[in-house]
């Protein structure tokens, strides 16, 4: 039996990995992003008329997960951070920008930097996510992916996974003393 257990924990995990396919992806950042001092974060929820478009369980609970990987906690009140979401199902012209690799630039907080822009055809079937600080109320990060082979399909859990999947891992931030081993009576001082 004991020999049984690291097989079928390898076979899990070679399964797994068999399921994600990384989608090509872009991101841009604002140099005025704290990246090292977010420990919270919400899901923005678009105001109004429903827009089908900004909502989905599974994306959802993709972006839920992977904060929680990161350290931070969801918290509907006055969180560091909120994060939304638009699927795109028509391709579309998107401006982002050049920029240095965000752990590089953050080592440095050069924020004479300036900012290149590019501008980007994405494919039918493209997924936004975007990072907002509140207390700034400006827009700090955001990644997008599309595919070259063909569009993510929005219908399909798996394709709606691996393109979240493929957009977090460009944000690599942990929560401001999650690696610390902070308290959370402290991850809620400074809101």
């Amino acid at each position: 039996m004991k020999r049984l257990f690291p097989i079928l924990l390898l076979a899990v995990l070679f399964a797994s990995c068999l399921g994600y396919k990384e989608l090509p992806v872009e991101y841009d950042y604002s140099y005025k992003g704290n990246f090292k001092k977010y420990r919270t974060y919400d899901i923005m929820r678009p105001a109004g008329p429903a827009d089908s478009t900004m909502t989905n369980e599974v994306i959802e609970k993709s972006i839920i997960a992977r904060m929680k990987f990161l350290g931070y906690r969801q918290n509907p009140n006055k969180p560091h951070l909120i994060i939304g979401f638009k699927m795109f199902s028509d391709s579309l012209k998107f401006n982002g920008y050049s920029q240095p690799d965000i752990e590089e630039w953050v080592k440095t907080q050069n924020e004479n930097v300036t900012y290149d822009q590019q501008k980007f055809n994405l494919n039918t079937g493209t997924l936004l996510i975007q990072f907002y600080d509140r207390r700034q109320n400006r827009s700090i990060w955001q990644g997008y992916a599309t595919t070259q082979y063909g569009s993510i399909d929005f219908n399909n859990t798996r394709h709606l996974r691996n393109a979240v999947i493929s957009i977090l891992d460009k944000y690599r931030f942990w929560a401001e003393g999650f690696m610390e081993g902070a308290t959370a009576t402290a991850a809620e001082k400074d809101m």
